[in-house]
Order: C-alpha cells, then sequence, then structure tokens
C-alpha cells in the first residue's frame, strides 16, 4: 500500500512538513512525481475545472506547467486538525507571449490514512504583473 509521510493525525509540525512537501514538490514542475502525493481516486476542484483520479492530476499539471512558464510557488499553512490542512499560496508564472502574473489562493485539502491527498480544493486569482514586479 503506498503512504505518503507524515500521516495523519498532523500535529502543527507534520502539518508544516506536508505543506512544506508540497511546495517543494510542485516547485519540481515534475507532474509524475507531484502526482504521487494523490490518492488514485482523488478529487479536485481548481478554479472551475473538476479533476478525478491521479491519472488526470497528471494530464492536468502536464498541461499547466506546458502553459505556465517559469513558475515558482510559495504555500503557507493556514489551519490543520486530523487529515485536514488549509493552505494559503502564491505563485508567479508567465505566458508564452511574456506576460507576467501572481497568483494567489486557498487550498483545502484532506487526506487519507495513508497520507495521499483524496480531496483537493483550490480557489485561485491571478494578477497581471510587471517583471519588475515578481517577487519569488
Amino acid at each position: 500500500m503506498e503512504k505518503k509521510y507524515p500521516l495523519p493525525p498532523f500535529t502543527k509540525e507534520t502539518a508544516q512538513q506536508k505543506v512544506q512537501g508540497a511546495e517543494d514538490a510542485w516547485n519540481s514542475k515534475d507532474h509524475i512525481k507531484v502526482s504521487k502525493a494523490y490518492s488514485l481516486d482523488t478529487e479536485w476542484r481548481n478554479r472551475n475545472q473538476f479533476i478525478n483520479g491521479r491519472k488526470e492530476v497528471q494530464d492536468f499539471l502536464a498541461d499547466k506547467w506546458n502553459t505556465e512558464l517559469d513558475y515558482k510557488l510559495k504555500k503557507e499553512l493556514w489551519a490543520f486538525g486530523d487529515n485536514r490542512i488549509a493552505v494559503r499560496f502564491e505563485y508567479e508564472y508567465r505566458n508564452e507571449t511574456g506576460q507576467w502574473f501572481r497568483a494567489y489562493g486557498n487550498e483545502n485539502w484532506e487526506f487519507d490514512e495513508n497520507g495521499l491527498m483524496k480531496k483537493r480544493y483550490a480557489s485561485i486569482n491571478d494578477l497581471s504583473i510587471e517583471e519588475s514586479e515578481r517577487k519569488l
């Protein structure tokens, strides 16, 4: 059985480890590696998209990082309890025309007993920025 440590129930320390692990993985932009943190039957809402299962996660992330160039993400633990974690985040990227963006958002995560994320609900807003305004 696949396991992704740390496992729930979360303490502040293990919740922060889970958040940092997610940040590091997403910044790798390796859609296969990232997808292994999610259960085979994971359910996502990402903006207005509904994504079901690890294969759809892989496809979504591959597409994301093919269009969101020079992607850089920062996540912050917001709250946690038992098998759930809430984070806030920001990330920056540019599109194929060179326009830079900063995205702000919140995610609610729910994990199974093996530490795999079974639910991810993300609300995200994008802001156009100048390259000189980048922070990340």
